[in-house]
């Protein structure tokens, strides 16, 4: 594993809730058509992120250092669950750390949302908050995957213990005491039902925010709607 580090403070970001203090953890996986421009925009709020490659084949990399990231490769591909790990390993070690946010490089999550989750774990105190496609109506996932991500709350609620209306978001913000009591073992997709069930044994305070997941063009056309409702079903019947 290797890291590229520029300088993490680059420019005048805007107030942002937590801009000093909270790192943003990026798993990257082939993505080098649109993460630089997701870095970019992230970057002017939020200027503490690393970036993991998970073992891209393509230019990733390359773009999300010239973006401005901290970038830590894997020398293969390890899944996302794994990239999660490094990644919050990697912000535990600034000590002025605290809370992490887990965002995806692919143009789905929203800046805003990841501020307002920021704001909310200050304002009621809780350990963790979890972005939520349910609390609201932006988010319009097909048939298909709408069913498998009720499927999986069910599932998750009655494992774990922990009563959400979404179990498998990826926008999430982390207090730096539950990024180091959670303990990340499923490389894969498994990892987030994992995480869930760790926030129940632990017996972390969790909120829930409403969230808007983009569903663009481009991550339709790379499948990533019906390949992550196909892998949660497989989480949940052989984890």
């Amino acid at each position: 594993m290797s890291t590229t580090e520029p300088a993490p403070h680059e420019g005048d970001a805007p107030a942002s809730p937590g801009a000093d203090s909270t790192w943003f953890v990026v798993p990257l996986f082939n993505e080098g058509e649109v993460v630089g421009d997701v870095l970019r925009e992230l970057r002017t709020r939020y200027p503490l992120v690393v970036c993991v490659d998970d073992g891209s084949v393509d230019d990733s990399a390359r773009i999300a250092a010239e973006a401005g990231a901290v970038v830590v490769r894997h020398p293969f591909n390890m899944g996302q669950g794994a990239a999660l790990k490094t990644g919050i390993d990697y912000a535990l070690r600034d000590p002025d750390m605290r809370q992490v946010v887990t965002f995806d490089s692919d143009g789905q999550h929203r800046v805003d949302d990841a501020a307002a989750m920021i704001a909310q774990r200050d304002a009621e105190g809780v350990d963790i908050v979890l972005g939520s496609r349910f609390l609201d109506a932006r988010t319009r996932p097909g048939l298909l995957k709408r069913m498998v991500l009720r499927a999986a709350v069910w599932y998750t609620n009655l494992t774990s213990g922990v009563k959400l209306t979404d179990a498998h978001n990826g926008l999430r913000v982390l207090g730096r005491e539950a990024c180091e009591r959670i303990t990340i073992e499923q490389n894969r997709m498994a990892h987030a039902s994992e995480i869930v069930e760790e926030i129940g044994r632990h017996h972390l305070t969790v909120a829930e925010h409403p969230v808007h997941i983009l569903y663009t063009d481009y991550s339709r056309s790379k499948g990533q709607s019906m390949l992550n409702s196909v892998n949660i079903v497989i989480d949940m019947l052989f984890r």
